[in-house]
């Protein structure tokens, strides 16, 4: 199969948990994570109000869990917090920095391995994902979702063999788990294999868990193979009209061979295994 180089940098690729969103840019990059000032700032948070903090948007996230970590710095449950909400926030230098904080306290703490793992697959350095993904897989070999991040760390090392391996090892671990389905059907799509990928994709949305993610990808491999109007009505299906808009545009462009229409670039969200 041949590789497709502008398929693998604009695809839709899928994380298991919210799409990401930038932080503003316009904020400073401190701003998300500043402590308030006073005597309550000492206080650490009740479980009560640990368990709400989950609930709101991961820029009060990253906050909050900031503040917890600042007054207690060997506070894992912050620090993994902090790592999530960077991450959901795009700031992926930061979240491996929160994840790593946790590592040197618990070198075994699985959540925080995966988060390291995610961290550097969102920013694009897959190689430095291996040994955090290969740390947590030795943990627990039967869970799928260091060997998802493994794979695609090994895919952005431009280590096919292995990648393909992986992901089909995740499979067998987790058959009927949407992202699964979805990163091994990204893997073939970014290798020319459209078939194949929209066979994986129609497989994995039609399980109860998935969800827009799945379909935008269905979408977007569909269109690929030139049937537009049947891409269209999946793309409609989940995006408000100016992102759909622009996802179709990306793909007419692409399908006429053309450049990346005027500018515009696929809608997309980060790649990884587990929440």
């Amino acid at each position: 199969m041949c590789r497709m180089p502008a398929l693998a940098a604009t695809i839709l690729t899928l994380a298991a948990g919210p799409a990401l969103a930038a932080a503003p840019a316009s904020a400073p990059a401190s701003a998300a994570v500043a402590a308030p000032a006073g005597p309550v700032a000492r206080v650490k948070a009740t479980t009560a109000q640990r368990a709400e903090a989950a609930r709101v948007d991961p820029l009060a996230r990253a906050a909050f869990w900031a503040r917890e970590l600042e007054i207690d710095p060997r506070d894992t449950q912050a620090g993994l917090g902090l790592a999530v909400a960077l991450r959901q926030l795009g700031r992926y230098p930061e979240a491996y920095d929160a994840a790593g904080q946790v590592l040197v306290i618990q070198p075994d703490n699985m959540d925080a391995l995966l988060e390291a793992a995610r961290a550097q697959i969102g920013r694009g350095q897959g190689f430095y994902a291996i040994e955090p993904a290969r740390h947590a897989q030795t943990l627990d070999p039967r869970d799928w979702r260091p060997v998802v991040l493994l794979a695609v760390a090994y895919e952005q090392a431009d280590r096919d063999d292995e990648a393909l391996t992986a992901h089909r090892q995740a499979l067998a671990l987790a058959p009927s788990e949407p992202g699964v389905l979805t990163n091994l059907a990204l893997y073939y799509a970014a290798h020319g294999d459209l078939p194949q990928a929209e066979r994986l994709l129609r497989q994995a949305a039609a399980l109860p868990r998935a969800d827009a993610r799945v379909r935008q990808n269905l979408a977007l491999v569909v269109g690929l193979q030139g049937r537009l109007p049947e891409a269209e009505q999946l793309v409609r299906q989940d995006l408000p009209p100016d992102q759909a808009a622009n996802n179709i545009a990306w793909l007419r462009a692409a399908t006429a061979r053309a450049p990346t229409g005027e500018g515009r670039s696929w809608t997309a969200v980060s790649r990884g295994g587990g929440s």
